[in-house]
């Protein structure tokens, strides 16, 4: 799979871009937003979309994919499989992203993040402080679908590239018409 238009089309297929109004865990508002757990839970699914990445990342020289919880979990086993290298994962204790469950990593490896969505990309950053705290060097961040703005310190690769406005709190047109929202992500806010 090679075209990131059929991504797009995996994503739809499995229902995993909804349309509503969404509390984003950066605090933004948006009317669309991409649940990609829907089609994590297809393994075929997942098998197809994560190869568009790992063609990518293929040549990078990657030692390990480290995988933020809750998002990157999945992708991170399904990008560490076809890749022929370990995966892990980092998770907040206390709402701190820490490495536990006797994961290692050692100094000068080579490790990608993997997530389901970048936008801020708050949970890759602070997964990234943690890796280099043991002296492990990032090369990237790979993800299904990158909403970011573009200012991301880090390369991302990523499955398909997803254009999805959003809105400070103050300035939501669905607030002001009253249309409720609902916080699908699982950050604690």
């Amino acid at each position: 799979m090679e075209n990131k238009n059929i991504v797009i089309e995996e994503l739809k297929d499995s229902k995993a871009l909804l349309e509503g109004h969404f509390l984003l865990s950066s605090g933004r508002h948006s009317d669309r937003y991409c649940q990609c757990a829907k089609l994590l839970q297809y393994p075929e699914k997942a098998e197809r979309v994560v190869e568009v990445i790992a063609s990518q990342v293929k040549g990078l020289g990657i030692d390990m994919v480290v995988g933020p919880a809750m998002g990157g979990i999945i992708v991170a086993y399904e990008l560490g499989r076809q890749l022929g290298v370990p995966a892990i994962f980092t998770e907040r204790v206390d709402n701190v992203m820490t490495l536990r469950r006797g994961f290692e990593v050692g100094e000068g490896m080579r490790l990608l993040i993997s997530e389901d969505v970048v936008t801020t990309g708050k949970s890759s950053l602070e997964t990234i402080e943690v890796l280099k705290s043991f002296g492990a060097e990032v090369v990237g961040v790979a993800c299904i679908a990158d909403r970011s703005d573009g200012s991301f310190p880090y390369p991302i690769f990523s499955a398909t590239k997803l254009d999805i406005q959003s809105w400070g709190a103050d300035d939501c047109p669905l607030c002001k018409n009253g249309v409720p929202f609902v916080k699908p992500g699982s950050r604690k806010m």
